[in-house]
């Protein structure tokens, strides 16, 4: 009797580690990124490894120049524009992500314009998005709205905002990797 209590309790531990193992597994999980500085795409890098999911560059077609002041300006030029830029390449079979980091800066305020053309470019509902900024002071802006309008359908979890300030202010500010409030964040939202 004892035995056959025992096989039992195995073989009910193996279907559910079993069972929960394959919902793992069928958790997809997106990190999508737009960096001009490299901070964005090191943080999403972060996350990526963290939670296994799957990075996705969100990358202009028309390169936003190299120098910081005319960078600023091709932003707040499209910002005043209402622009939606051309992005290169699609996410491959968007259906099977439930989760999306969302991984940008602040930019004029609010997130950059090829945000607004990748949102607007998916179906996100029933999708949680998680998203995370990086800004010189100016946090999520009203990029948080932004992003509910642009994807009405989809949850728009907890965000992280992470401060990236230089001592240099003719060049992009640096985040540090890596960072100890993405790693803190993630755990709170369950990652």
């Amino acid at each position: 009797m004892k035995k056959q209590a025992f096989l039992t309790f195995i073989f009910i531990l193996l279907a559910v580690h079993t069972g929960l193992h394959a919902q793992t597994k069928n958790d997809k999980i997106l990190v999508a990124y737009f960096s001009w500085s490299g901070n964005a795409k090191a943080l999403a890098g972060q996350i990526a490894q963290k939670t296994g999911g799957n990075l996705f560059e969100i990358k202009t077609i028309k390169p936003y120049p190299a120098v910081y002041d005319e960078c600023t300006k091709t932003a707040r030029r499209e910002l005043d524009e209402n622009a939606r830029p051309a992005i290169s390449g699609s996410v491959a079979d968007m259906k099977q992500y439930e989760t999306v980091f969302l991984c940008y800066p602040n930019w004029w305020g609010t997130m950059p314009m090829a945000l607004f053309t990748f949102l607007e470019s998916y179906d996100f509902s029933g999708k949680t998005i998680y998203p995370l900024v990086t800004h010189g002071g100016g946090s999520f802006g009203r990029s948080l709205d932004d992003i509910r309008k642009s994807a009405p359908k989809a949850v728009i979890g907890e965000g992280l905002s992470i401060s990236a300030m230089s001592r240099n202010h003719e060049g992009p500010a640096v985040v540090k990797i890596p960072n100890d409030n993405v790693a803190s964040w993630l755990r709170k939202i369950g990652m």
